[in-house]
């Protein structure tokens, strides 16, 4: 079953027409707290349980719950999540924060961060440049290090999944405690 979409424009269309939106962003607590659609609440992925979810929906569970992370890759790992458990209204919408953002919708914004992404690029990098370091200067062999993190990148590419990402969000400097409505009204 493929996973249905929604531009951030029609989002913003039906909440001007609908009394309630149940949006739910599925980034990690510091990337929501940045910035973050205003109708939206934090289920980061790692912690997402499609049927907790659902039970504590608040706008009714015959209305469609609607998803969006960074860009729109986390969203439809989210969403087939939910159709992996058997519940079907679920809509990504395509591009995420980014594009909701360059429609000029509302969003709420908090302290910056380094994101994700850039500290996953900061360390893989770092670790790279030590292993070929400590390969030229302490023994061969340490150069498996630099392997094992390009290994772990393309891995990344191929399955849109990042395990070093997924470890570096259940670090304490990017825990939140987020504290957002659990469904919108107009």
């Amino acid at each position: 079953m493929s996973v249905r979409t929604i531009t951030p424009k029609e989002l913003a269309d039906l909440c001007g027409k609908a009394d309630k939106i149940d949006l739910i962003d599925v980034r990690t607590p510091m990337e929501y707290q940045e910035v973050h659609a205003t109708i939206a609440r934090n289920v980061p992925l790692d912690q997402l349980d499609p049927a907790a979810v659902w039970k504590s929906r608040q706008c009714g569970a015959d209305s469609p719950l609607y998803v969006i992370c960074r860009s729109g890759s986390r969203g439809q790992q989210a969403c087939q999540k939910f159709l992996q458990a058997g519940f079907t209204s679920v809509v990504n919408v395509e591009g995420g924060t980014l594009a909701w953002e360059k429609c000029g919708l509302p969003v709420q914004r908090g302290r910056k961060v380094v994101s994700l992404q850039r500290q996953v690029q900061m360390i893989a990098g770092s670790l790279i440049v030590l292993g070929v370091v400590l390969g030229w200067t302490v023994h061969p062999a340490c150069s498996g290090l630099s392997l094992a993190m390009g290994a772990g990148l393309f891995m990344t590419g191929v399955t849109d999944s990042c395990l070093m990402g997924m470890m570096l969000a259940k670090m304490p400097w990017n825990r939140v405690t987020p504290a957002a409505p659990s469904c919108s009204a107009r």
